[in-house]
């Protein structure tokens, strides 16, 4: 046993009894309280490491000499139920797991009669899954999370309904659709054989192993029956007759699949092979294994069938409403009291508040008396605001701050207790004015229902970077869950009707727009400027996203809206941002517009999905243009839709934190999306499991991972693998950061050997589909490899066999402490330049390898195989660490050492082609702290970029200086590889400048769409990336607003200054090296 044979908690606590020096008996025993059905109370000393099975048959031996034995049933008609770690109460239902492995919050176990009802079974296992108990959501009793949760079900139930029946193909594809990627970069044609693919097929469950020459265009099924046919001849049964179709090829040793009518070279697998050089493994597999893993599944899914179904409440008759439209009274609220202010003595506080539509104000905002006071305050006190009531738009939302107000700082003591210099201030007439609070809620309630009555609202107490008026109006409508020290206020809706007041349904706000169109003197004419204004307009609609409209040019824009429509598709942002949302008319003629606008590209839809644009119907459009995810244009052929979404997932899981309700267009469709695609589904899972902690979404997030589990209950015993084997490397990792300061490293990666050989970790690390591809099988631990990292988080490096023949080991790296949440959308915008540059007929092998937060300040990163970084093959080629950063042939002899002869040539165009892609990508994205530990290269010349902790400028300093002084890395040691070694080279140098180049501009074109994803990442909370500011670089690194012309001359500038302060680099990377190499 390793570590004392004690394995800690996830986060160590000195009251938590699996900790180490916790009361565990030396004998490795604990006390275990157990509470039988019978009332009976029993104390027991049990093995810790005693598998929940062997502890039942100790206490029912225990059990006999106790009272009232005889009124307990037979022993396998009961089971244990614990509360967890995350206080979510599970039934041990599988005993063959050791108690150190359930780690329960108290050694508290309760024997309960084994539950017979499938449904309640169903909702401990999500419960645990989700790492929320369904237990919270029936506890809020809120009528709009009940709705929602029952119309998802039944969205869910009728997923599970369809999957019943199908065939072995039709369940294949919904369970491993084919990876592909239609684009084919011309470059590819170099890689082919004669224009052929070299492929091995391997049989399932024999020795045989066939290589063939094939046209890359061929599909699948002809590859199956080349095989079967060769495997035949060769045993002498050609007279046998085999069905092609009753085969399909499987990637060897990964759960991908290659099948259907496309070309062999627009699956995935296949394209990296030609492109790496390396030969495809497929193995071919007889129907009957995916049948029997299609029953296993069906099993499980007959069995949710089987539970109790839901059944939506049957319809109240309505009751008699008033349109909100007929009330033209101004609004109106009553500020009744604020608790639990905790605000200087000497302090007066008062309240502002406005109305927002997005980032637009609605009309001024309103401010309370002051009061003075230190806790509770009382108003009473009505606020009126100067919009009628009838001109609210349905998405309006009411945005308050609490504000101290002092006559100025007399104390240190008070500065710090207002924490003024971490927020924003206002000065006015000698008072300096402090935010307190915040909390916003919506005007009408998710049934379109204008709000009435008292409401109480709990606040946050952190502020953003930028505020609006002294109000953040992006900030969340949920009111803050931690009640018991939140700052509350008391507000009372305005009573205009005793009927209730709704805003009008859509088909009445499309009448209301033919009213004003036949009222109109010159309908005919409306929104239509001719030739004269199409140059103006032009010119606005082609501004990026970040530029503001002025007063008068919105004017144009929605008075020309029909020339618009006709000419400029593409701008209806701009429109709707024209668009005056305190009119109710100006909006009921924008919803009939938009019922006939043209669908936009779906990059060009994401921008809709923005805080800018919260109207209903407008989101609903654009989740519309994002269903249609396959299109073809001039230089794209069409994408799997699925691919695409994947694309753009992280962002869109991140703007459903800017839906008010539960319910909209955008969450159904991802849950529609990811029930239909089991890839997709495992990305959402993540997506939203690793912020579920987050209080403000908590519950949206926590109701869409229920959905998903619903909808795919074969798919749960697959995550809840992933989601074991992640909390046994968090345990493993909080045991190495508590030794790590009292033993060395070779004992503690020793010690973490030990552990890794335990059943428990074996079992829970082994045979698992990788949370970073589910395509990807960890099957079996290589511990003799597995170690840990120097850093201050002590990464886990695990390391795993690999099941194809001659494939390289599997490597994924565990993170806990660090926000990978950064390095994940980097990676991503790194994956969507390669996918833009191939589309272009560049492919300049870019390698964005894997990353996934999969829970608060944890996750896991792909391991690169065949690299090392810079700093390493500089080490190892000098004895002097001072010197290797200037010892410009260790890269080039590096590469020779790996590759001969022809293979050295492509290794080097390799390297020049990656070194292009990434000098672009990083002076684009402004990604800082570049030295040579972050920078590696594959034995084959490819170079990648590691750890994006700074991104869009922010570079490291010291005593204030920028220490990175350069666009982007470009050494001469590079420099001397792209050259081949031969000083002066100009014609491979020019070439590789010319490649930098051409990216560039690519890129340019696509200016809009990088800072519409930027955009949306907004809300994550990302500490490089709080405000609009910051996406200001990309808008100044692309060169947005300039010519083309102007733009490349920028660009060759920088370029140049990359060459002449490469100097600096190396000076900075010797630093880096002799520190690294003092440390080791």
């Amino acid at each position: 046993l390793c570590f004392n044979s004690i394995m800690p908690p996830a986060v160590t606590d000195s009251l938590d009894i699996w900790a180490v020096d916790s009361q565990i008996g030396a004998d490795g025993s604990i006390s275990v309280d157990f509470l039988l059905p019978t009332g009976i109370y029993i104390n027991l000393d049990v093995p810790r490491d005693a598998t929940i099975s062997q502890i039942k048959q100790l206490l029912w031996k225990q059990a006999h000499s106790y009272p009232l034995f005889h009124l307990l049933m037979e022993i396998d008609s009961y089971m244990f139920s614990c509360v967890n770690q995350t206080a979510v109460h599970e039934e041990l239902e599988d005993e063959t797991r050791r108690l150190c492995d359930v780690r329960p919050f108290l050694p508290v176990l309760k024997l309960v009669t084994r539950n017979c009802d499938p449904g309640e079974k169903l909702d401990s296992k999500i419960g645990v899954l989700i790492g929320k108990g369904l237990h919270e959501f029936d506890a809020l009793q809120d009528p709009e999370v009940n709705d929602f949760r029952a119309k998802m079900r039944r969205i869910s139930e009728e997923k599970i309904q369809s999957l019943v029946g199908l065939s072995w193909m039709d369940w294949l594809k919904h369970t491993y659709p084919p990876e592909q990627e239609p684009v084919i970069p011309e470059s590819i044609q170099d890689k082919l054989y004669s224009g052929n693919l070299v492929v091995a097929v391997h049989f399932d469950n024999c020795q045989d192993v066939f290589s063939f020459q094939v046209s890359p265009n061929m599909n699948p099924i002809k590859l199956n029956e080349l095989a079967i046919r060769k495997r035949l001849t060769i045993h002498g049964k050609e007279d046998e007759e085999v069905d092609p179709a009753d085969y399909v090829l499987q990637v060897s040793g990964r759960l991908e699949y290659v099948f259907g009518d496309h070309p062999l070279i627009q699956f995935q697998y296949i394209r990296t092979c030609v492109m790496n050089r390396t030969l495809p493994q497929l193995t071919l597999v007889e129907c009957c294994t995916i049948k029997k893993m299609c029953e296993q599944e069906m099993i499980a899914i007959e069995a949710a069938i089987n539970r109790k179904s839901s059944n939506l409440p049957l319809p109240l008759p309505p009751k008699k409403t008033r349109s909100v439209w007929d009330i033209c009274n101004p609004f109106k609220i009553v500020l009744l009291k604020g608790n639990k202010l905790n605000t200087e003595e000497n302090a007066k506080v008062h309240v502002r508040a406005g109305l927002f539509h997005g980032t637009e104000l609605l009309c001024k905002t309103v401010v309370s008396t002051e009061i003075s006071g230190r806790s509770d305050h009382v108003w009473n006190e009505v606020l009126e605001f100067e919009i009628n009531v009838c001109d609210l738009p349905r998405m309006a939302r009411l945005c308050f701050a609490v504000y101290a107000v002092m006559d100025k700082m007399k104390t240190k003591k008070s500065t710090k207790a207002m924490n003024t210099s971490k927020y924003q201030t206002i000065r006015k007439a000698g008072k300096v004015h402090y935010p307190v609070a915040w909390v916003n809620t919506m005007v009408f309630d998710y049934k379109g229902h204008l709000r009435n009555g008292e409401l109480v609202l709990h606040s946050w107490s952190s502020f953003p970077d930028e505020l609006e008026e002294m109000l953040n109006p992006m900030g969340t409508v949920q009111t803050n869950p931690y009640t018991e020290n939140a700052t509350a206020l008391h507000i009372r809706f305005q009573e205009y009707s005793k009927q209730p007041i709704n805003y009008p349904p859509f088909d009445k706000i499309l009448e209301k727009a033919a009213e004003i169109a036949r009222n109109s003197d010159n309908a005919a004419m409306a929104g239509r400027g001719g030739k004269k204004f199409y140059v103006v307009l032009k010119d606005i609609m082609e501004r990026d996203p970040l530029s503001q409209l002025c007063e008068n040019e919105m004017d144009l824009i929605w008075t020309l809206r029909y020339d618009c429509r006709e000419n400029f598709p593409q701008s209806l942002p701009k429109l709707l941002l024209s668009l005056k949302w305190n009119k109710l008319e100006d909006v009921a003629q924008l919803q009939a517009l938009l019922q006939i606008w043209p669908k936009l590209l779906p990059r060009e839809a994401l921008e809709l999905l923005d805080f800018n644009y919260p109207d209903q119907y407008v989101r609903e459009y654009a989740v519309g243009c994002l269903r249609q995810m396959s299109y073809s244009n001039c230089f794209y052929v069409p994408h799997s839709s699925d691919e695409e979404l994947s694309q753009y997932l992280l962002q869109l899981v991140q703007v459903l934190k800017y839906e008010p309700f539960l319910d909209c267009a955008l969450s159904r469709f991802l849950l529609e999306r990811a029930l239909g695609n089991r890839r997709i589904g495992q990305m959402l899972f993540w997506h939203l499991r690793s912020e579920v902690h987050i209080p403000a979404v908590s519950v949206q997030f926590g109701l869409i991972l229920e959905a998903y589990c619903r909808g795919s209950v074969a798919h749960m015993k697959v995550l809840a693998k992933q989601v074991e084997a992640l909390n046994k490397m968090k345990t493993l990792n909080s045991l190495i950061k508590l030794n790590a300061m009292k033993q060395s490293k070779a004992k503690g990666k020793d010690a973490m050997h030990t552990c890794l050989k335990q059943n428990a970790y074996r079992e829970a690390l082994s045979d698992l589909q990788s949370p970073l591809n589910p395509s990807v099988i960890l099957s079996e631990l290589h511990v003799e490899k597995c170690r840990y990292m120097d850093s201050k988080m002590k990464p886990l490096w695990i390391v795993y066999n690999n099941k194809m023949f001659g494939g390289d080991l599997v490597g994924i790296i565990f993170k806990n402490g660090d926000d990978l949440r950064q390095d994940m959308l980097t990676l991503q915008i790194l994956r969507l330049m390669d996918i833009l540059w191939k589309e272009a007929g560049l492919d300049l092998r870019i390698l964005p390898y894997g990353c996934l937060a999969t829970g608060d300040h944890s996750g896991l990163i792909e391991a690169v195989s065949s690299s090392e970084t810079i700093a390493d093959i500089q080490l190892n080629s000098s004895n002097v660490a001072a010197a290797a950063a200037f010892n410009k042939d260790a890269l080039l002899n590096w590469l020779k050492e790996y590759n001969l002869g022809e293979d050295l040539d492509r290794a080097i165009e390799e390297f020049t082609l990656s070194c292009a892609g990434y000098c672009v990508a990083t002076y684009v994205l402004g990604i800082g702290d570049r030295h040579s530990d972050n920078i590696m290269v594959r034995k084959n010349g490819q170079l990648f970029h590691i750890d994006f902790g700074h991104i869009l400028g922010n570079f490291k300093s010291k005593f204030g200086i920028k220490r990175e002084r350069v666009p982007f890395i470009l050494t001469y040691d590079f420099i001397h590889v792209i050259q081949q070694g031969k000083t002066g080279n100009t014609e491979k140098f020019g070439r590789f400048r010319q490649y930098c180049e051409e990216a560039y501009l690519i890129l340019r074109k696509h200016g809009n769409l990088f800072i519409t994803l930027f955009a949306l990442m907004l809300t994550a909370g990302l500490p490089e990336l709080t405000s609009v500011k910051d996406i200001q670089y990309l808008k100044d690194s692309l060169a947005l607003g300039k010519s083309e012309e102007e733009a490349l001359k920028q660009f060759k500038q920088k370029f140049d200054e990359a060459l002449r302060e490469s100097w600096t680099t190396k000076v900075n990377w010797m630093a880096h090296t002799v520190r690294k190499d003092y440390r080791s």
